[in-house]
Formats: structure tokens, C-alpha cells, sequence
């Protein structure tokens, strides 16, 4: 029997507590090395063991143990060792979340943020979901959910992860659903750049799917409002151009500032760009007067990403339609100049 295989009998619930808290000392000092990590995933039993020492009534054994599975989801590499059926991580995550008095929820959310950052962890959480992701949306919007002060922000990237999915996507895109009306409210929320971030990032996701750009910008989900609020800033419009934006970013006030990470900015432009790939898109984006917008964006941006990005929008954005001659600019082989964008941009984390 190895030194690792005689540490994992001590990583029981009914362990002596001195004995069980030396052992997960150790076990956590070795996820934090490339070999420790690959020592511990190659020795049967011992995330297993760590999963039910979640449960530990002592809060320093069962916080110990969610940190040792959080370096070890970290690890790309043993992803799929850790999503060997014999270890039930994602479904003891799962529950966790699920429960309102668990708490330790927050590393729980790590955990599957973590693992979901692979297709093939994405594809076995949204599995394990059973096809409910409702129940997990559901959770994330209720922010005072889990009564033992967890905050849940990264299930957001949870579910921006599980986006990479065409079956998700096609889930959220569901017109019979409310599950993207619920996230697009997060667009703009100040407590958690985690959250913004991560909310954004499925939203963008979401923007790939042509055939739902009608259904995105229809009043039922109202999409372009959300990801115009946070470039907006301060400046002040003529009556016409006021007029023609949509009346939630009419007179928003000297004190509106724009979103202050240029890696959020980069999404929600990101989201724009994808929109006017469909004929559709690009006229609505027209009609609600989004130019004006992106002007006063551009002479405020100092990001040189950013604002590549956004003169590629604002040209889309101004050329007629006969110039473009395409309704859908991700069926184009050519033009380049247009067309180069959208093929770099694919449905990410």
C-alpha cells in the first residue's frame, strides 16, 4: 500500500478528528502541485472521501476538504478522472447548491465552474442536471437563496460554461421558457463583476444562434436595451436621437458611468457584432438609433481591443444594406473586411 492510498483511509466521517485534520492537511498541501494532484486522482477512493467530507460536522474539516476539490477541478488535465461515475462530484455539487442550508455552496459552484470549463465536463453536469436547468437558474436569481450567507456568483459561470453546449443554448433560446429573460436582468448588476461577467459571456454565446436573433430582440426578452445600458455613459442627445433610442436609455441621467471593465465592455460589443450578422439584426439595431450610442462610446474607449472592435460594429452599422448585400454575414465567404470577425469569434467560456 502506498503513502497515498494509507491517507485516504484517514479521510473518513468516522475518523478521529486529529488524525482525519493531519491527513487533509497533507491531501490539501499535495493540490497544490502538478505530481501531488496526479498522485491523488491515480489513488482509488480519495475524492470520493473528500466529497463526503463535505458533510463533516466539523466546518474546518468539510471548508478543507471544498478546497482540496477545487484545486483539483482546476486541473484540466484530471478533469476526467474526477468525472469518473465512481466519485459523484458533480452530483454532490449539485446538491449542495440545492441546499438552502449548506454552507458551503460558493465552493461547490467553483467546483463545477471549474469542471465545466470542458466540453466534456459541461456535457456531464447538464446531464446530471436531468434536463432541468430551470431549478439552477431559478437559484442563481434568488440572491438571498442560501441562507448561510453564499452568494452564488459563480454559478454564473457555471451556466456561462454549460452555454458552450448547442444543447443548452437551445434550452435558454427556448421562447416556452423565461430562462433568458430571468439572466438578461444581470447585465448590468454592480454587486459582482463575476456575475456580470459570466451572465454576459452565455448571453454572447446565445447571439451565435441566428435563427433566435427575431426572438433576442423582441420585446419579450428586450435584449438590446441590456447590453446598451452599460456603454452608455452621461451624454446628452438631441430630441430626435433621443426619441429614436429605446426609452430605456432615454435621459439616463449625469451620473450614468459605462461598465468599468474593458473584458465585459469587449463581450457586450462582442454580443452587438454577432446581432448584426442577420439582416434583422442589423435594421433593428438601426431603428433604435444604437449608432448614437457607440459614437459617444468611441470617444470615451481606450481600450485598443475595444475599440477595433467597436469601428468594425459601427461600420457595419452604417453602410446600407445594398452595399452588404447578404442577410445572414456568417454565410459569406467574402468580403473579408466583414465577414473576418464573426469566424474569430466563436461560443466560448
Amino acid at each position: 500500500m502506498t503513502e497515498i492510498q494509507e491517507l485516504s483511509q484517514f479521510l473518513t466521517l468516522d475518523m478521529r478528528l486529529d488524525v482525519k485534520a493531519v491527513a487533509l492537511q497533507q491531501t490539501l498541501g499535495l493540490t497544490g502541485t502538478t505530481d501531488g494532484r496526479h498522485l491523488l486522482i491515480n489513488t482509488p477512493c480519495i475524492v470520493k472521501n473528500l466529497c463526503q467530507l463535505l458533510s463533516d460536522s466539523q466546518n474546518s474539516i468539510a471548508k478543507d476538504a471544498s478546497l482540496a476539490l477545487i484545486n483539483l477541478s482546476a486541473d484540466e488535465e484530471i478533469v476526467p478522472a474526477l468525472l469518473a461515475e465512481a466519485t459523484n462530484i458533480v452530483e454532490h455539487m449539485l446538491k449542495i447548491i440545492s441546499n438552502p442550508e449548506h454552507n458551503l455552496a460558493d465552493p461547490a459552484c467553483m467546483v463545477l465552474s471549474n469542471l465545466t470549463r470542458t466540453k466534456l465536463g459541461s456535457e456531464k453536469v447538464f446531464q446530471s442536471m436531468e434536463g432541468n436547468l430551470d431549478k439552477y437558474v431559478d437559484i442563481f436569481c434568488q440572491e438571498k437563496y442560501n441562507k448561510k450567507g453564499a452568494r452564488l456568483h459563480y454559478l454564473a459561470s457555471v451556466l456561462a460554461n454549460l452555454s458552450q453546449l448547442p444543447a443548452v443554448r437551445s434550452y435558454i433560446l427556448d421562447p416556452s421558457r423565461s430562462c433568458l429573460q430571468r439572466l438578461v436582468s444581470f447585465t448590468d448588476y454592480k454587486d459582482s463583476i463575476s456575475r456580470r461577467g459570466a451572465i454576459l459571456g452565455l448571453i454572447k454565446n446565445c447571439c451565435f444562434e441566428t435563427d433566435h436573433h427575431e426572438f433576442l430582440l423582441s420585446e419579450a426578452v428586450d435584449l438590446l436595451p441590456k447590453l446598451l445600458i452599460p456603454l452608455a455613459g452621461p451624454e446628452e442627445f438631441d430630441e430626435e436621437d433621443n426619441d429614436k433610442l429605446p426609452i430605456d436609455l432615454q435621459y439616463l441621467g449625469e451620473e450614468k458611468t459605462r461598465e468599468p471593465d474593458p473584458d465585459i465592455r469587449k463581450m457586450l460589443l462582442e454580443a452587438l457584432t454577432q446581432l448584426c450578422a442577420t439582416k434583422f439584426g442589423r435594421e433593428y439595431l438601426r431603428s433604435k438609433n444604437t449608432y448614437v450610442i457607440l459614437r459617444e462610446l468611441h470617444k470615451w474607449e481606450k481600450n485598443e481591443n475595444n475599440l477595433v472592435i467597436l469601428e468594425h460594429l459601427v461600420n457595419i452599422l452604417i453602410r446600407f444594406e445594398h452595399e452588404i448585400g447578404h442577410d445572414n454575414l456568417k454565410e459569406l465567404e467574402v468580403p473579408d473586411e466583414i465577414i473576418e470577425k464573426f469566424n474569430a469569434l466563436e461560443p466560448a467560456l
